[in-house]
């Protein structure tokens, strides 16, 4: 992991480092000529972790549009978390959904596989609200519930290909953990 920026977290007064991919991403998004489109597409959520927009869960990877006699069409790039991914359906579904409420008719969504996509996208936002939601972010085994670290692994797959399922040996409830890739 590549730390090129630096960023307080006010609550904890803690220097986080962000990983390059990351910092590509959202260097992609502050120089857009398209800041309305990416704000716009910060409310669609991944149906799986509703807590999560596609933006912080760091699927959303660009987004532009082409002119063509006359009529603008929003491309929009997202990349699934896994190859395979059943969200990735709704997901397209509720981006066209999202810019053609706000006046954009004509949506290309587009998947794109390479590179893959890695926990490193994610934001560290992302990571607290998981957190909150119930669900152990990636690569931190402890209880979303109690906050024990003893904890043990069920299964390797949770409720979804990207998430094991652990319990905890102090409260004794089970949780998913998002996986590290």
């Amino acid at each position: 992991m590549t730390a090129t920026q630096a960023s307080f977290d006010p609550p904890t007064d803690r220097i986080e480092l962000v990983p390059q991919a990351r910092f590509d991403l959202q260097r992609r998004r502050t120089n857009s000529e398209h800041t309305v489109l990416w704000d716009i597409l910060d409310n669609v959520k991944d149906p799986e972790i509703p807590v999560l927009s596609i933006w912080d869960l760091g699927i959303l990877q660009n987004v532009a549009t082409t002119k063509v006699a006359g009529e603008v069409t929003v491309e929009v790039v997202i990349t699934p978390t896994y190859s395979g991914c059943p969200a990735m359906q709704q997901i397209s579904s509720d981006v066209c959904t999202a810019l053609q409420a706000a006046g954009y008719p004509q949506v290309n969504v587009r998947q794109q596989l390479h590179p893959a996509w890695s926990t490193d996208w994610m934001t560290p936002a992302a990571k607290r609200q998981l957190r909150n939601y119930g669900v152990a972010p990636p690569g931190d085994t402890s209880c979303p519930q109690c906050g024990s670290k003893d904890t043990s692994i069920i299964s390797e797959f949770g409720s979804t290909s990207c998430k094991a399922l652990l319990r905890c040996n102090t409260c004794l409830e089970p949780f998913d953990m998002f996986k590290r890739l």
